[in-house]
């Protein structure tokens, strides 16, 4: 590709996506002065608050820290109506930001990225859409999210079902009409778990698929006043601060008393107090001791057990069915889902639990499903909530080439590795946010850990192009020691020793490695700014 032919955009600096990391890094290079363009597949932004609108999508981060720190004044002009926004209130707001900041000029919307081969002649990277347009950039971030790479066609003859399959993941913008009809929904995840709760009440029947039972956490989502928000505005400086320095990027971290130093008594009142306050601080603000002595993990696995077994009235067949055993997995090593009488919805005459360990999915056949029993369970409407390829997977669709041709899907097809999640050697002026091996999903807030990569990134940009320097390319030895730290932390947990989409092992083939940093957002924002204090050592400038 020529940059100087008239059918190539050049520019100094392209983002790919416009999702809360892709809006915010426009907005940072277009502050630098650079002649920046965003490139988004959907028809407006909002990233994963676009994609998934499915019934009953919204968010388990407190909408008062779900949000951008690098203006008061735009935190104080938003009001959340409740505490965990549903998914069309979230779209709005990031509509909000993008027109209060004069983005979506420069955003070009319903545009797949194909392709991007970087030049070693030149030092810039050269991308072809899906239809064919040819962009020349010297930098290339791509904002592509951690959960955007939806799993679909997972089950044989899929093609042959006569009614209407609906992935989450890409749900239509248009109203489904699910009133009255037979419904199927495959996935009790975060995800399904959301479907499930919220379409319940007007379907004809649902039968449930479940094939991995899951711990839970019943959301408190009180309505936010004027006041309330008031209050929350008031606290800015205090929460910006503080999301920066715990260890999941939230406003609460961890108990400041061991485990072994609390009585029975003490560690009682505590899960107590952190199953009320209806968010995800059982799981990341109660006895981090959970994620490594097993122990501890079962004592919390089982006070959770026993609350839902009371939920569901101690129904044993349901029990065995929807949650974790003693011999399943711990509580906290897999995504903790929170929920709004999920549970309940299991009693409903209407609403089947079907085993998928005792007759797994055979194949989709023209009136539904086929299991593995023989049965024909027939349904209108088959709802597909079977999780993404997380981290790896939005970057493995496109076809990155770095120096010498190399091709980050094949690479990652054999090992998946990066620097801190922002680069991967032998791919120079490639930027990466939500990537693999950095906090994210869920371990990581994810509007605290993707502003913090996108300022790094700015910050190391800005740094290159002082300092005369046109690439940016981060050493081997410098990203083998990150994913050896990684790695070695990771190793000291029980998350790897469970299967589990941080694992991985949901999609067949996948490199087995914890797809998140589970070192702490502290201490992984300690590490980068040191790189950065230091004047980027190991990121080799040209």
């Amino acid at each position: 590709m020529n940059p100087s032919s008239e059918n190539v955009t050049v520019l100094d600096a392209m983002v790919i996506g416009a999702g809360v990391a892709g809006l915010y890094q426009l907005h940072r290079l277009r502050e630098m002065g650079l002649n920046v363009r965003a490139y988004e597949t959907g028809t407006g932004v909002g990233g994963t608050w676009y994609w998934n609108r499915y019934p009953g999508a919204r968010f388990d981060s407190q909408a008062e820290i779900y949000q951008y720190w690098f203006s008061e004044e735009l935190y104080k002009s938003w009001k959340p109506s409740e505490r965990f926004p549903a998914q069309p209130e979230t779209e709005e707001w990031l509509n909000f930001v993008a027109d209060r900041l004069d983005l979506k000029k420069d955003i070009q919307f319903s545009t797949r990225i194909a392709s991007a081969h970087f030049d070693e002649a030149t030092g810039r990277w050269n991308v072809t859409t899906d239809a064919g347009e040819k962009i020349n950039c010297q930098f290339l971030v791509a904002c592509c999210g951690m959960l955007s790479a939806p799993l679909e066609n997972r089950f044989k003859g899929q093609q042959n079902f006569k009614g209407e399959v609906y992935t989450t993941g890409l749900w239509p913008k248009g109203e489904v009409d699910l009133k009255g009809k037979r419904v199927a929904v495959i996935g009790t995840g975060a995800t399904g778990i959301q479907v499930i709760q919220t379409i319940a009440p007007e379907v004809g029947s649902m039968k449930v698929f479940v094939r991995t039972p899951q711990y839970i956490i019943p959301m408190r989502n009180p309505k936010y006043s004027e006041q309330d928000w008031a209050g929350w505005c008031d606290r800015f400086n205090e929460l910006k601060a503080k999301v920066r320095t715990t260890f999941a990027g939230f406003d609460y971290d961890f108990h400041d008393k061991a485990w072994a130093d609390c009585t029975p008594e003490e560690r009682q009142a505590l899960l107590e107090d952190r199953w009320e306050n209806g968010s995800l601080a059982l799981w990341l603000a109660s006895f981090p001791e959970m994620f490594v002595d097993e122990g501890v993990s079962e004592e919390i696995s089982e006070f959770v057990r026993g609350k839902m077994r009371s939920r569901l009235g101690n129904d044993e067949r349901l029990c065995d069915l929807l949650i974790p055993g003693k011999d399943d997995y711990g509580f906290g090593t897999h995504r903790v889902p929170l929920e709004n009488k999920y549970l309940e919805v299991y009693l409903q005459d209407n609403v089947e639990a079907v085993d998928c360990q005792a007759a797994p999915i055979e194949e989709f056949v023209a009136e539904g499903i086929k299991t593995a029993d023989g049965k024909v369970h027939e349904v209108d409407v088959i709802i597909l909530a079977i999780g993404f390829d997380a981290g790896s997977g939005a970057l493995s669709r496109i076809d990155f080439r770095g120096r010498g041709n190399r091709s980050l899907k094949e690479q990652w097809q054999k090992e998946i590795t990066t620097a801190m999640g922002m680069q991967i050697h032998g791919y120079p002026n490639l930027f990466t946010t939500g990537a693999p091996l950095a906090p994210s999903a869920a371990l990581c807030n994810m509007t605290t850990c993707l502003q913090y990569q996108v300022d790094w990134i700015t910050n190391c940009i800005d740094h290159a192009i002082k300092n005369g320097k046109k690439v940016v390319e981060v050493s081997q030895e410098t990203e083998t020691e990150w994913v050896e730290h990684h790695d070695e932390v990771a190793a000291k947990t029980l998350v790897v020793k469970t299967d589990s989409w941080y694992m991985g092992s949901n999609v067949e083939g996948k490199p087995r490695r914890l797809i998140s940093y589970i070192g702490g957002v502290g201490n992984y924002h300690k590490h980068c700014d040191d790189v950065a204090a230091q004047g980027y050592p190991g990121f080799e400038m040209k």
